[in-house]
C-alpha cells in the first residue's frame, strides 16, 4: 500500500471569525478555523491539516510530560466535557511542534554528502572534543551559515560509525542522554535510504535523527459506539511512566517491515496473536517537528487500525505497560481536550482516528460547510509518495 502526503499552506484566507485562517481538511469538507498555522497530517486518500494557535502555551504541559504522572483510571473516567471547542486538540498538536523559530540554532548533520539529522549548535561544540568521531566544518556548503557537523573520513563503514558513535553515548552517558534502552535507530536521509550507521534511540533526537515508529488504534465497536483499547504505561518505565498510551505502539527497528513490526508489537505489548493482529490497517502517517533544548525530534509514525473482537481482551507481556481499559471514543477525545494524560505524540494519532471515524460530530454542522467550496487561491497540493507499508 502507498501513502500519500498532502500539505496546506495558510494563507490569510478571511472569514468571520479573523483574518488569519487555515483549513483542516478530510475527503471534500472545509472546516474553517480562525487565528492559526498551518501543520500537515497525512493520509491515505485523505488528509488533515492541523490548525494550531499560534499564541498557545505549551510551557505547563511540556514541563510535566516527562514527569510520573499521579493520576488514577478513576480520574480518567472521572474526565467530563468541560469545554465543546477544538482547542485543546490544536493545543496538543503545538506541544509535539514547539520551537520553529529556534531552527536555525541548528546545522547539519552530513554523512556522504547526504543530510541525515540536524545538531544544535552548543551540543556540536561538545561533540568538537571527540575529535576522532566528529569534524565540524565552518561553511554553508549545506545551507547554514554556522557549518554542518560530519564524521571523520576515516569511519567509512556503517559498522564503524556505529561503534564509535555508540562509544561516544557511553562515555557522555545518561547525563546527556538519558533514558538510555541499547536500543539502535538505523540512520538514514529518507525512509527506505541506505543505512550509515545505527544510533542509540535515546541520542537520537540529540542528533536530529528522523525517526520511524508504528502506533496501531485497537478499538471495539458495541451497539453502534466505538470504544478505544488505551494503556497506562508502568510506572517503572524510563520515559512516561504512568501515562496514557496506544494500546500497541513502538520504534520500526532496521529491517523490518511496518507490517511485521506490528505483528510483534501486538505480542509483545498487547497480547495480540498474529491471527488477528495481520489484520491491522494502515491508515496513513503522522509525522511532526518538535525542538526541546538540544533535541530535534523528527519522528514519522506509520498509524494502523485494528478492529478487535469484543471477546479479546489485551495482556501486557514485556513489562511496560501497567494496565488498559476499554474507553468510548467520547471519552478519549474529552480527556486528550481536557487533560496532560496522554503521552504527547499518542494526542496526535488518536486527534488522527477521531476524525478519520466522524467524532466529534458535534463540530461537524459548524465547521463543514458541505455547500462551499474552498476561497479561490486556497489550493490544494499535489500528492508525495511516502513509500510502501
Amino acid at each position: 500500500m502507498s501513502v500519500a502526503t498532502y500539505t496546506i499552506a495558510g494563507n490569510g484566507v478571511r472569514n468571520f471569525y479573523s483574518s488569519s485562517s487555515s483549513y483542516i481538511r478530510r475527503h471534500n469538507f472545509p472546516i474553517i478555523i480562525p487565528n492559526i498555522r498551518s501543520l500537515s497530517f497525512p493520509f491515505n486518500n485523505s488528509y488533515v491539516t492541523a490548525a494550531v494557535s499560534s499564541s498557545s502555551s505549551t510551557t505547563s504541559v511540556s514541563d510535566s510530560i516527562g514527569n510520573s504522572s499521579n493520576f488514577t483510571w478513576d480520574d480518567v473516567f472521572q474526565v467530563s466535557q468541560s469545554r465543546s471547542d477544538l482547542d485543546g486538540f490544536f493545543q496538543k498538536i503545538s506541544l509535539c511542534n514547539r520551537g520553529s523559530e529556534k531552527r536555525s540554532d541548528f546545522i547539519p548533520f552530513v554523512i556522504e554528502d547526504q543530510i541525515v539529522g540536524y545538531v544544535h549548535i552548543g551540543f556540536a561544540d561538545q561533540l568538537s572534543k571527540f575529535k576522532d568521531v566528529f569534524t565540524i566544518t565552518k561553511d554553508n556548503t549545506y545551507g547554514s551559515q554556522s557549518g554542518h557537523v560530519t564524521l571523520q573520513s576515516a569511519l567509512k563503514t556503517p559498522e564503524s560509525r556505529t561503534e564509535a558513535l555508540g562509544n561516544v553515548v557511553k562515555c557522555l552517558g545518561e547525563e546527556v542522554f538519558p533514558g538510555i534502552r541499547n536500543e539502535l535507530y538505523p540512520v538514514t536521509s529518507s525512509y527506505g535510504g541506505s543505512v550509515y550507521f545505527s544510533l542509540e534511540r535515546a541520542a537520537a533526537p540529540y542528533f536530529g535523527i528522523k525517526a520511524y515508529g508504528i502506533h496501531m488504534s485497537g478499538y471495539v465497536e458495541k451497539d453502534g459506539e466505538k470504544y478505544l483499547w488505551i494503556g497506562k504505561r508502568s510506572e517503572t518505565k524510563a520515559t512516561y511512566p504512568g501515562m496514557l498510551d496506544h494500546l500497541v505502539a513502538g520504534g520500526l527497528p532496521h529491517g523490518m517491515s511496518c507490517a511485521e513490526n506490528v505483528v510483534k508489537e501486538c505480542e509483545e505489548e498487547a497480547g495480540i496473536p498474529r491471527p488477528i493482529s495481520s489484520r491491522a490497517i494502515p491508515v496513513g502517517v503522522v509525522s511532526y517537528m518538535d525542538i526541546d533544548g538540544y533535541r530535534f525530534k523528527r519522528d514519522v509514525l506509520f498509524c494502523y487500525d485494528l478492529k478487535l473482537p469484543e471477546s479479546f481482551i489485551p495482556h501486557n507481556q514485556d513489562g511496560e505497560v501497567g494496565s488498559f481499559k476499554l474507553l468510548p471514543v467520547t471519552l478519549v477525545g474529552d480527556v486528550i481536550r481536557n487533560t496532560e494524560f496522554f503521552k504527547a505524540n499518542c494526542n496526535l494519532v488518536i486527534i488522527d482516528f477521531l476524525f478519520r471515524h466522524g467524532w466529534p460530530s458535534s463540530h461537524l454542522p459548524l465547521l463543514c460547510p458541505f455547500d462551499k467550496s474552498p476561497p479561490p487561491g486556497h489550493g490544494y497540493p499535489s500528492k508525495m509518495r511516502v513509500g510502501g507499508i
